[in-house]
């Protein structure tokens, strides 16, 4: 009876080790880490359709939500509706432009984790990380303030 929990435990994380490897989810790993644009859901999702024709946007949102969850990628923001995701899964600061939706990476600004501790010592809660994000406009948005037909 033992050897058949061991074999059911060994096949569970060989189905889950299956599961994370696939060629669908690889691509859309490789096009999110190929890019510096923090792109959506469906961004990707219109960047693989050619290549996997089968390809639908649930399978894209549930790699992104498993990658996220795993820690692989980050989620950066919520921009028009859609969450945008990073593929670089070292914490790191953002800005958004609050004009166009880009977003840049801030990795000049290095995490604080002291503000970790000071928030764990005045909540009863759980904390685990944070995230520190800018708003405000752009370089190009900055400079086209004024200029609109």
């Amino acid at each position: 009876m033992i050897i058949i929990i061991v074999i059911v435990i060994e096949m569970k994380e060989m189905t889950e080790k299956t599961k994370k490897f696939s060629r669908k989810r690889e691509a859309i790993r490789k096009v999110l880490t190929e890019t510096d644009t923090h792109p959506s859901a469906e961004w990707i999702y219109n960047r693989l359709k050619p290549e996997f024709p089968d390809l639908s946007l649930a399978t894209v949102y549930r790699n992104l939500g498993e990658m996220k969850k795993s820690g692989e990628i980050q989620s950066v923001a919520f921009w028009d509706g859609k969450e945008r995701f990073d593929g670089v899964a070292k914490k790191h600061s953002h800005f958004v432009c609050e004009e166009c939706g880009k977003i840049e990476d801030f990795d000049f600004i290095h995490q604080d984790m002291s503000i970790d501790d000071k928030a764990r010592a005045n909540f009863d809660g759980t904390i685990d990380f944070h995230t520190l994000v800018f708003y405000g406009l752009c370089e190009e948005c900055s400079e086209n303030v004024g200029k609109k037909c």
